[in-house]
């Protein structure tokens, strides 16, 4: 199994240039960035974990921007996407944005997308209807997938519809980036087994994740689909215990970060960072 890490990216947080070498030297496989365009004052959405939504939801850099400067300080390191928020895009410039920071980075992107949780954000870019968001993600990356294949791209949908286009360049790793969907629960894994390469959900209460990844694997089994790989984002500050538990169950990444102890601040990051990086070695296959 290999450990990935995940940050709020905001400008209080470390650096872009400081982060991305201090997780490759470290041995970690991979950076995964979030993004949220902008967050609507007047909201009736609840924050999905309960409570108050936290302020660096408000203050977060462009994740694309973020992920360019981590690639050009860094080697090998996978510049993840955890998630984006296709739906808020335009999806042809989303698609030569993608592509060209996987040119840029020498094929390193790896795509995980999302509906989002914020109903007022979606509202405010499209018409798509609360609803249909799974859907629509569904034609969207359809979309995309013309755009980074076939030469002469083209897409008909409900929800995107263009004809023959030339749309370059196409990214670097064939035949695209993997496309991992961040969602949970039963539309998250229908979806994911339909038309994801990966599946990417939040562990947030760690006591029914043996019987979501057996659900999962069962469904995605009776598809057809034998070797859909998990990166499972773990929430807090999971013990060396809780990640051998995860590579028992076949989990191929465990991502770290997400609500870490102390997260609102940044000088505990290396700390966090070390801690895991003395792990790497008990929980490899």
């Amino acid at each position: 199994m290999i450990i990935g890490y995940t940050t709020m990216n905001t400008p209080a947080d470390i650096s872009p240039r400081v982060l991305g070498p201090l997780l490759e030297s470290a041995g970690f496989d991979s950076i995964w960035i979030g993004e949220h365009s902008h967050i609507p004052v007047s909201r009736t959405t609840p924050y999905p974990t309960g409570g108050e939504m936290p302020w660096q939801y408000t203050t977060m850099m462009d994740p694309f921007i973020s992920l360019t400067q981590i690639g050009e300080h860094t080697t090998d390191l996978i510049l993840g996407l955890g998630v984006a928020l296709p739906l808020e895009h335009d999806v042809l410039v989303l698609a030569k944005t993608v592509a060209t920071l996987d040119v840029l980075s020498g094929g390193r992107v790896h795509f995980g997308v999302g509906v989002g949780w914020n109903q007022e954000e979606l509202a405010n870019h499209s018409s798509v209807k609360w609803s249909l968001r799974y859907r629509a993600l569904g034609e969207c990356v359809g979309a995309l997938r013309s755009l980074w294949t076939d030469d002469e791209s083209e897409y008909h949908g409900d929800f995107y519809n263009f004809e023959k286009l030339l749309s370059r360049p196409k990214p670097l790793q064939t035949p695209h980036p993997p496309i991992l969907f961040g969602a949970g629960g039963k539309l998250g894994t229908q979806h994911t087994v339909s038309w994801a390469d990966g599946w990417m959900p939040l562990d947030v209460t760690l006591g029914d994740v043996t019987k979501r990844v057996k659900k999962f694997r069962e469904v995605a089994a009776a598809a057809g689909r034998f070797d859909i790989p998990i990166s499972m984002v773990a929430f807090g500050d999971p013990s060396l215990d809780t990640l051998l538990m995860y590579r028992d169950l076949g989990i191929e990444r465990v991502i770290v970060g997400s609500g870490r102890q102390g997260w609102e601040d940044p000088a505990g990051v290396p700390a966090f960072i070390e801690r895991y990086s003395d792990m790497l070695d008990r929980v490899a296959n």
